[in-house]
């Protein structure tokens, strides 16, 4: 999936359109909401109008890969539950175009912003709210001037604007001082002016379309990486197996003549080092083809763009047992190795990548510290 991704965005960057804005426009506060109809998680089409009953509506704009809006995932869930039966609507939208995010910014998540990835973080938290994408054209987004994720908006029952930023004022806090998304619903459930009318949102910048061209050069610069294989003896497997320093490792070891063909895995381990290589993680590949086939093994890492540390294996077969003890001789197998040696994860058989990820970031963790 994020291989696949990193093609797109390098085929994709000459058409990222030049007229089109970088950021959103601003809505003011007695401004009426831009209408809408967007997919949503759910399959079905969500519209301005499919809120009518509602007395105040709420708009959250947010995605699945930026660390920000993930933290806040939580109270947008216990907001929607707690109003759920006082007449307010809450929906999130995602604002971003998936093309337009760089591999280095995916490096708090497990997944994209793609309507499809959507679908699963959506099933994944159990959101109880409506979850829409409007990453094709982001013309609602602009309309209403996000800027961040996340950013909430709240509109009235005759759908003027009567707040606009922040949900509160920390990311790191479950208790907030200033809750002002919720000082804003209440406001306007009781018909109370807004204590705050705007602020400042925080998060990750909307991944505007416009952001494509750049997107594609940040791929293309990490597939562009010069790859190389060097030999792995006992000894290098000794040392890969006590976990030094203070890396992740990813380590995965294969070989040329695998059914299915290794060539996916070595794509979505590239993906995977360019998404976390600037968290701490470094993917290491093991090549268990014998030697006179180093020729054929570089060529296929190449053809991967798979940068980094790459080894073909200079022992038996059954050393590999150093690295993960309950490795049966079957390949393609893959571990992941915590600093000071110990397994935290692996997998026999052909590579499940969001399993990876979703292992790497199990540790590496979603949100900012």
């Amino acid at each position: 999936m994020f291989a696949s991704h990193i093609r797109v965005v390098l085929l994709v960057a000459a058409v990222a359109s030049a007229t089109m804005p970088a950021w959103g426009e601003t809505l003011e506060i007695g401004q009426a909401a831009p209408d809408f109809r967007l997919p949503g998680v759910d399959g079905k089409t969500c519209s301005l109008a499919d809120f009518a009953q509602a007395d105040v509506l709420v708009v959250v704009f947010t995605c699945n890969h930026c660390p920000t809006a993930q933290a806040y995932e939580g109270r947008i869930k216990q907001l929607a539950a707690d109003y759920k039966d006082r007449k307010v609507a809450l929906v999130a939208v995602s604002p971003n175009d998936p093309l337009a995010v760089r591999p280095d910014e995916l490096g708090y998540t497990d997944l994209n912003d793609s309507l499809e990835e959507m679908k699963l973080r959506a099933k994944d938290q159990a959101f109880n709210f409506p979850y829409l994408y409007d990453g094709e054209d982001q013309k609602f987004s602009r309309a209403c001037g996000a800027v961040a994720t996340p950013h909430a908006l709240v509109f009235d029952r005759d759908r003027k604007l009567r707040y606009s930023g922040r949900i509160d004022e920390s990311e790191r806090t479950q208790k907030p001082a200033s809750p002002d998304l919720r000082n804003a619903i209440e406001a306007v459930l009781t018909g109370k002016p807004v204590p705050v009318e705007r602020t400042r949102p925080f998060g990750c910048s909307v991944k505007w379309a416009a952001k494509r061209a750049q997107a594609a050069k940040s791929a293309q610069a990490a597939a562009n990486e010069p790859v190389t294989v060097s030999a792995l003896d006992e000894a290098g497997l000794r040392e890969l197996a006590r976990g030094e320093g203070a890396k992740l490792r990813l380590v995965h070891v294969w070989a040329l003549g695998e059914k299915p063909a290794a060539a996916p895995a070595l794509a979505d381990l590239a993906a995977m080092n360019q998404m976390y290589r600037r968290r701490g993680l470094e993917p290491v590949t093991i090549s268990a083809d014998p030697a006179d086939r180093r020729d054929a093994v570089l060529k296929a890492l190449q053809a991967g763009h798979v940068s980094g540390r790459n080894c073909i294996l200079d022992a038996a077969k059954d050393k590999l047992k150093t690295l993960d003890e309950k490795f049966d001789g079957a390949l393609p197998h893959t571990v992941l190795i915590a600093p000071g040696g110990k397994v935290v994860w692996r997998q026999s058989g052909p590579l499940d990548a969001l399993a990876a990820r979703r292992a790497i970031v199990g540790i590496l963790g979603r949100t900012y510290k």
